[in-house]
């Protein structure tokens, strides 16, 4: 047995508890009991204000005995044991699980640690904001380059100790582009983040002083303090570390290593974590443990579907054209159709090439015909609309194919425009309405299987608890 059907055990373990206090079976599959409270958990779920098709208690029977149906055929087929199966209903439920693994008090705790490991980087020092012009001197630079640029810095420094003006003074002279725009300004630093010899000359400084230039790696300094500061408190920037958690994704984070300290003290791996909460959520929520059946059951649903009638239906093209022949009479239609192409191109002569190429192609190949022998090139020579047109659709179909007084809409450089199709009074193939055909034979296919269904897993229905849905207490 594997470990999701272990943690799937928990859960019927859930379900057969229900039914003994109080839960009554609303029907049973096959011999399996379906509990009401699963029942009214679909239906509420599915018939909520605002659906469009809403259903009484009474219709919805027979779609949710379909439904379970389905399910029993992929259980039986053993989808279940599938591993794509197994990851992707663990990844669903696992979206909910992992959130109750925490609660404020863990999150909160993270943010405290946030904000005692950032105040332990910034260190004793706390944050200085300071203010420069920069001087830039390549590292290389021969001695007259830099007597020059040391001359230029003390002459700057010089201004401003006799009264000229730190932020114009950097807007004008300073060689960081990025701050200069603002005066010089650089924002808070703390210890660590910048060069070391800024950072000794600026820690140095008194809150308005303005040091002599200061050389670094990448030119020289002249560096005014606008002010010092201690951290924040935790109490200022509980809202702001909260945010930051939350735009960082740390909450993941303060998950998983929820999962693995639980699963040490419990000598256990972390998806048997999970599985025990899961178990856990489900024995106590029904809401919670009605969701991770949805989870199971859609996913066998779509499974067993999509093998049964779906993609047989879609691919089996025999079965088409001959239910499209069986009932022709069904998809009549109450208006002629113009199958064909409106095309527009940049020379006349190509309106007579374009039906010339196609004369003689079936019509599912037009498409690639047309862009081969015109649009191949980084010229497109024609523009294209194909489909089944109805009056209506088109402009310029509505004008050629069916004899309206109209002007077709113009497409810029293609001033020549045509139609070459034919006019249908009724579909002659199937694939004229492809899409449709499908739908219908799906339904049909699906009809004839789940008459098999029932006959293989007989459904009985309680009527009796049928009437007390959504009226008990």
């Amino acid at each position: 047995m594997t470990k999701y059907a272990l943690s799937l055990a928990g859960l019927f373990f859930a379900l057969a508890v229900n039914a003994q206090v109080g839960d009554p079976v609303i029907m049973t599959i096959g011999g399996k009991p379906v509990l009401r409270s699963e029942f009214e958990y679909s239906y509420n779920k599915n018939n909520t204000e605002g659906v469009i098709d809403r259903k009484t208690v009474e219709e919805y029977v027979e779609l949710f005995a379909n439904y379970k149906l389905k399910v029993a055929a992929a259980m039986e087929a053993r989808y279940d044991t599938l591993s794509s199966f197994n990851e992707e209903y663990l990844e669903y439920r696992n979206q909910q699980v992992r959130p109750t693994l925490i609660n404020e008090d863990d999150v909160e705790a993270q943010a405290r640690k946030i904000h005692q490991a950032t105040k332990d980087r910034i260190g004793p020092d706390g944050l200085i904001e300071p203010s420069h012009i920069l001087l830039r001197l390549p590292q290389q630079a021969d001695e007259t380059t830099k007597q020059k640029v040391q001359q230029r810095a003390d002459s700057i420094y010089k201004a401003i100790i006799g009264g000229a003006d730190f932020e114009k003074m950097a807007s004008q002279y300073s060689e960081d582009y990025g701050s200069a725009k603002d005066g010089g300004k650089i924002g808070q630093i703390s210890r660590g983040q910048t060069l070391k010899e800024f950072e000794d000359a600026a820690f140095a400084l008194k809150d308005g002083e303005v040091s002599r230039p200061v050389l670094s790696p990448v030119g020289y300094h002249v560096i005014k303090m606008m002010g010092h500061s201690e951290f924040a408190p935790y109490d200022s920037l509980r809202e702001d570390i909260h945010r930051f958690i939350e735009a960082r994704g740390i909450r993941e984070a303060i998950i998983n290593e929820k999962i693995e300290t639980l699963a040490r003290l419990r000598n256990v791996t972390n998806e048997e974590v999970m599985d025990l909460r899961a178990d856990s959520l489900a024995s106590i929520d029904p809401e919670m443990k009605y969701l991770f059946q949805e989870y199971h059951d859609g996913l066998l649903l779509y499974e067993i579907c999509n093998r049964e009638v779906w993609e047989k239906a879609s691919n089996d093209e025999a079965g088409l054209n001959t239910y499209f022949k069986k009932n022709k009479k069904k998809y009549a239609w109450d208006s002629p159709r113009f199958k064909g192409i409106a095309y527009y191109t940049r020379d006349e002569k190509d309106i007579e090439a374009v039906r010339k190429s196609l004369k003689g192609v079936s019509f599912d190949k037009w498409a690639e015909v047309l862009r081969s022998t015109f649009n191949s090139d980084s010229v497109l020579r024609i523009r294209v609309e194909k489909g089944l047109f109805r009056k209506g659709d088109n402009s310029l179909v509505d004008r050629d194919v069916f004899g309206v007084d109209t002007v077709p809409a113009a497409k810029k450089d293609y001033p020549f425009c045509a139609t070459f199709g034919k006019k249908l009074k009724s579909p002659k193939e199937m694939s004229d309405l492809r899409s449709q055909v499908v739908s219908d034979y799906q339904n049909a296919m699906e009809e004839k299987w789940l008459d098999v269904l029932r006959r293989k897993y007989p459904v009985v229905v309680n009527k009796d608890v049928v009437a007390t849905v959504n009226k008990h207490k």
